[in-house]
């Protein structure tokens, strides 16, 4: 052992002696090492994102929002089967869609109507806009939203539409900021309601909304027959329905944002005659949701009298072929990375061969003072393999320094692991051992008395 360590220290004075051009030859080794910590750190990171989505979406949900379309004046231009296709009637996506989706088809879970729209609060003289949204509790099961403090609604209330509501934590901290809300009323749209409840506060991810996910921290949250009594019914035809007036406002749609006034509508009008926005379904187990959605489809066919007037989406199989898309992109954007270890190894390699043509009197001297073929090997070997590590090393430390900077820049979550280190690193260590073996076999394989004759 004392001899190999003996030979370690030449190394080392080697290395040191020539301390630009082992800078140099470690370049590829850090610059590879470091792509490949921070590569992996953006998947680490891209792939927490979409699991973090996942949880929000629910677990093998479906998502069915209704399509409003243009109410236009005149038909001009349009053949026999489209007029014929318009004189159809479809009531629109309702609470009876949901009532019987959930008593129909076996493999569902749960589902969730919802009704939402865009209105005003108001306590202690502050206002601001919020969403008010009708729900049942299996709501806030489906998408994992929990209680601070307060109460779910009852049966009684739900079924009564009580003016009661839970609230979102941001409303909470703005309009109760001294005080418990629990049993506080605060003034929604024209209507007092009961806080029973404050949820507790979720942090969502770029993209969620496409996702069918609302923000839950400015939300309001009532019974959905609150909505239906004490707000707006579309499924009821009155006398305002009829000449086109509505309340003024803004109703937010699961397919879009929908602007309506007092005035009487016109041509081009959007008018939504749909009674619920949004219906969530969330299936028992992930391989039935293919099934389930065709199901879907089919049965809304049938109960809209074949009028597509709603769609349907699956954010899950969406967020996961968005995963499966980007781990591609990982591997690619890895496998690149792994391309400048590989340079760094030629990089090596040349050097410790220009090395060896520079040091062939040196050679020739130490085997003629009792060196070995062996002892030789090891000496440019260990130059090699110290090369390497300290350029992993580096590499390790500017890897995890690009990891943060992208992070801050450019808020993309990066998330290092401790696998990436390791493999980056044994990698760079292997990279060492086999790049710098030719050399070191072809500086023990000189001729001792031609060395000692080299000039």
């Amino acid at each position: 052992m004392e001899r190999y360590f003996q030979i370690i220290n030449i190394a080392l004075e080697a290395v040191f002696a020539n301390r630009f051009r082992s800078i140099l030859t470690a370049l590829g080794i850090i610059f590879g090492v470091a792509a490949v910590i921070a590569m992996m750190a953006i998947g680490n990171g891209a792939q927490k994102e979409i699991l973090d989505q996942i949880k929000l979406v629910g677990v093998n949900n479906i998502i069915i929002t209704p399509i409003i379309e243009k109410s236009t004046g005149s038909n001009n231009g349009e053949d026999g089967s489209e007029q014929k296709e318009a004189k159809k009637f479809s009531p629109g996506l309702s609470l009876k869609d949901a009532e019987s989706i959930k008593k129909i088809i076996p493999s569902v879970e749960n589902v969730c109507p919802e009704v939402i729209y865009e209105t005003f609060i108001v306590k202690d003289g502050k206002r601001t806009s919020a969403t008010i949204t009708g729900v049942t509790p299996d709501y806030f099961n489906v998408f994992n939203l929990k209680l601070q403090k307060g109460l779910m609604f009852t049966d009684k209330q739900l079924t009564k539409g009580d003016a009661v509501c839970i609230i979102g934590p941001n409303i909470a901290s703005k309009f109760f900021p001294d005080e418990n809300p629990i049993d506080k009323r605060i003034k929604c749209g024209n209507l007092w309601l009961k806080v029973i409840g404050v949820l507790e506060s979720r942090k969502l991810t770029s993209g969620s909304e496409d996702l069918g996910i609302s923000n839950s921290n400015i939300n309001i949250y009532a019974p959905i027959n609150t909505i239906f009594l004490r707000y707006k019914d579309r499924s009821v035809i009155d006398e305002s329905s009829l000449q086109g007036n509505s309340t003024s406002g803004v109703v937010f749609m699961g397919g879009g944002v929908i602007s309506f006034s007092s005035s009487n509508s016109s041509d081009n009008e959007q008018t939504n005659r749909h009674q619920v926005d949004k219906i969530t379904v969330q299936v028992k187990e992930s391989n039935q949701l293919k099934a389930t959605v065709e199901l879907l489809d089919r049965m809304l066919k049938r109960r809209h009298s074949g009028v597509e007037d709603f769609q349907i989406k699956v954010p899950e199989l969406l967020l996961k072929q968005e995963q499966r898309t980007k781990d591609i992109f990982n591997i690619v954007l890895g496998a690149i990375a792994s391309i400048s270890l590989i340079v760094g190894g030629i990089g090596i390699m040349n050097i410790m061969l220009a090395s060896v043509m520079e040091r062939i009197r040196e050679i020739g001297v130490r085997r003629a003072t009792g060196a070995t073929k062996r002892d030789i090997v090891f000496q440019f070997l260990a130059e090699a393999i110290l090369i390497s590590i300290s350029g992993g090393l580096i590499g390790i430390i500017l890897g995890l320094a690009i990891s943060k900077i992208i992070m801050k820049v450019t808020d993309i979550l990066t998330i290092v692991s401790p696998m990436s280190i390791i493999v980056s690193f044994g990698v760079s260590v292997a990279v060492g051992i086999i790049f710098g073996y030719m050399p070191a076999k072809r500086a023990a394989e000189q001729d001792p008395v031609e060395s000692l004759r080299h000039d």
